[in-house]
């Protein structure tokens, strides 16, 4: 993944670590995202959410309003991607422990 192996990269995920509470995200994100950047990225995770409860297309679709051709590539992500959707699921599930 070269394309997001570079300082600038690194700067904007260090950035995102330094954040502490849900409001602080909300307020960096807004200011660095477009509404509509924000909408597709929860969109998608809601959608692996879904898949990790084992939930079908159609029923994800409906709920989510995501096409098929999005859940088909968060699916392949969290089967075959870098494992980042997983690690965070994980973490979800404990903190809500």
């Amino acid at each position: 993944m070269k394309e997001i192996n570079d300082k600038s990269m690194d700067v904007l995920f260090e950035s995102v670590l330094c954040l502490k509470t849900v409001d602080e995200c909300r307020r960096f994100f807004t200011d660095l995202c477009t509404i509509s950047e924000l909408k597709s990225m929860s969109q998608r995770m809601e959608v692996a959410l879904m898949l990790k409860d084992k939930k079908i297309y159609t029923d994800i679709a409906t709920k989510t309003g995501a096409s098929t051709a999005t859940i088909s590539r968060v699916n392949r992500c969290i089967n075959y991607g870098s494992d980042g959707y997983n690690l965070v699921i994980e973490r979800l599930e404990k903190a809500d422990e």
